[in-house]
């Protein structure tokens, strides 16, 4: 069972509320079993996920703010920041 630490409904986009969005991995490639792990997914309308120059895929600074929420999490609630980045390859704070 997936779990996201931006929100309990995987159902609907995060940021819109339209249903039957894209789930998005903060961190992809090779981190992202631990992005599923530590809840560092949210739910994008297609919009928001790769379907527009606006999507998180094509958008530096929306990527940007997701890993920096996504690491504050971390180092608040799970470990420390060279934790972090032995797991996610680096700092983004």
């Amino acid at each position: 069972m997936r779990k996201s630490i931006f929100t309990i409904d995987l159902e609907h986009c995060y940021y819109t509320g339209k249903p039957n969005p894209h789930i998005h991995h903060v961190f992809f490639g090779s981190s992202r079993k631990y992005a599923e792990q530590d809840g560092f997914i949210i739910p994008l309308s297609p919009r928001l996920h790769n379907m527009s120059d606006v999507g998180v895929h094509f958008n530096r600074q929306f990527d940007l703010e997701l890993k920096q929420q996504c690491q504050k999490y971390y180092e608040e609630n799970i470990g420390t920041r060279k934790e972090f980045i032995e797991r996610y390859g680096k700092s983004w704070l």
